[in-house]
């Protein structure tokens, strides 16, 4: 997903300066959000950050992001979205942090882990789903500008990153990153973006996701490593996989009775209950029986629903290759409801699932995005 297909209502993340006057309200951000203060105190390499701790960078970074001319002239919506991205780029730097033996700094996986927690708290805050998501893939690939030279098919990285956010707010947090850094390859890294800038222009994909032929083409690019976005693949699909996605109680069953009734479905779900397995005990037998009955369809070429929460995306793309491997065309619906209604929902199922495996379950949640499938739905409520 990207800013391009917002359809909320406009998020004004609070205090995020507005004309006239541009102003930061630094201490009002520090009142209104306990997640800003755990950065207070959280050492950084002074080869890297010599301006200070987290807290202090973070500042810098949102008095530069909100000096650019190119922040201040976009529309209000992606103002909002690029100064909470930069305030939350380094979230999880105090969980990630270490001082190794030689006294150097360094916090592995806080990207990673910084996206997850970014979608944590705005989820709390009910910041609009598309909205939310846009500020989640700026954290996770707000880097990328930096480094993407570095990576093994750098035009494959740059066209993935664009069918989730726009290129160009990348390339402005990441010059906000940069400005007001205290090391000595500033100027490098600052030419790296607009490396970045152009690398993307040259490959379409800098102010919009990058198109390609069909959401068939699209789809195969993005199952192979070193594809040709140019490729326009031929459609040899036979027949269509859905295949759920969301936590428990989110309305997956709801959702494929109103919209699929007269489609066969595969429910894990179910098939634990036929072979009396609890859901607390190894699932191995339950997914194999799955499979297995999914091959009995795909092999008369008869569509169906994979019904089950599937919320790692590792998952999700063994059961892709699988599908597709037989000629499936995917289509992955993905399913969120506001987290008390969630609870209340569950708490009325017979069969509830206890609170603290769905806490475990959401911490653990990747939402599906367009490159996994030919199609993506996300059916979320308000």
């Amino acid at each position: 997903m990207n800013t391009s297909q917002i359809l909320s209502p406009i998020l004004s993340f609070p205090y995020c300066p507005d004309a006239p006057n541009w102003t930061l309200n630094w201490q009002a951000l520090q009142a209104e959000f306990d997640w800003l203060k755990s950065l207070k105190n959280c050492p950084q390499d002074p080869r890297y950050h010599a301006e200070g701790d987290v807290l202090t960078h973070t500042r810098l970074v949102c008095e530069a992001l909100i000096s650019l001319p190119a922040w201040r002239d976009l529309p209000a919506i992606e103002r909002s979205i690029l100064f909470a991205a930069a305030l939350l780029h380094d979230i999880a730097k105090p969980a990630a942090t270490e001082i190794e033996a030689d006294g150097s700094i360094s916090s592995k996986g806080h990207v990673r882990q910084g996206a997850k927690m970014a979608r944590q708290i705005l989820y709390s805050m009910n910041v609009p789903f598309h909205q939310r998501e846009a500020v989640v893939n700026l954290v996770q690939y707000g880097s990328l500008p930096l480094w993407f030279w570095d990576k093994e098919n750098p035009q494959r990285s740059v066209i993935k990153a664009s069918q989730l956010i726009r290129c160009d707010l990348l390339a402005l947090l990441a010059e906000a990153d940069v400005m007001d850094r205290h090391c000595d390859d500033r100027e490098q890294l600052l030419e790296r973006i607009e490396f970045f800038r152009d690398f993307c222009q040259e490959n379409d994909c800098f102010e919009h996701p990058r198109p390609f032929a069909d959401h068939h083409s699209r789809f195969v690019y993005f199952q192979k490593e070193n594809g040709n976005p140019n490729y326009t693949a031929f459609d040899d699909t036979r027949f269509e996989v859905v295949l759920m996605s969301g936590l428990p109680a989110s309305g997956k069953n709801h959702w494929i009775c109103e919209h699929l009734p007269d489609w066969k479905v595969i429910s894990l779900d179910e098939l634990r209950r036929l072979m009396n397995i609890s859901p607390e005990d190894n699932q191995g037998a339950v997914g194999d029986r799955g499979r297995e009955i999914a091959r009995e369809y795909m092999r008369s070429a008869k569509s169906f629903v994979w019904n089950a929460t599937n919320i790692s995306r590792q998952l999700r793309s063994s059961l892709v290759n699988l599908f597709s491997a037989y000629g499936g065309r995917i289509r992955i619906v993905y399913l969120e409801v506001p987290w008390e209604e969630l609870l209340e929902r569950n708490n009325s199922r017979d069969a509830k699932v206890p609170e603290k495996v769905i806490e475990r379950m959401y911490n653990r949640l990747d939402i599906p995005d367009i490159t996994e499938a030919h199609v993506v739905d996300w059916v979320v409520s308000p």
